[in-house]
């Protein structure tokens, strides 16, 4: 049997009615990268349909290109399909084609951003295991607004205990 304390009762429930407090949400958008960059999906599409010729040509079986094509596509899905991405007071949302991120923002401890989007992480440094631990989430046009719920969710401390 588990137990919650106090604070995360309070935090979960409406103090006045009892009911679970709503996770009210601060920013919803999408984002489908190849229509942001149309020549290089053609170039990849190109480079699919070359490496699927080839895979036949040297295979001479439908089933190995097939196998090409879904291998292709589980590793190229997100470039090509549109991913909705949800902020809300309690939680990070990201809906892909085939599956749901969601995890609370209390889970991320830092963040990195570059030209396309933010990294974030639940370590407090930089670490190998981010790429894989961490949720990558994608600008669109909305920079700004993005790095502004980020930062007020994220406090990322200005002195780390542990070092000397």
């Amino acid at each position: 049997m588990t137990e919650k304390n106090n604070s995360e009762t309070a935090a979960e429930t409406d103090t006045t009615s009892g009911e679970p407090a709503p996770d009210e949400t601060l920013l919803t958008w999408s984002t489908l990268p190849a229509r942001e960059r149309p020549l290089v999906a053609g170039l990849v599409a190109v480079f699919v349909l070359i490496l699927a010729f080839l895979v036949y040509t040297w295979t001479a079986s439908w089933f190995f290109v097939a196998l090409t094509f879904l291998v292709l596509w589980g590793s190229l899905s997100q470039f090509f399909v549109r991913t909705k991405f949800t902020f809300t007071e309690r939680k990070v949302r990201v809906q892909y084609i085939v599956n749901k991120v969601e995890k609370e923002w209390s889970q991320y401890r830092s963040f990195y951003v570059d030209k396309n989007g933010v990294l974030l992480s639940p370590f407090l440094r930089p670490s190998r295991l981010e790429n894989f631990r961490g949720l990558y989430v994608r600008f669109a046009d909305n920079r700004d607004e993005v790095l502004n719920v980020i930062k007020q969710k994220i406090i990322v401390p200005d002195d780390d205990p542990d070092e000397i």
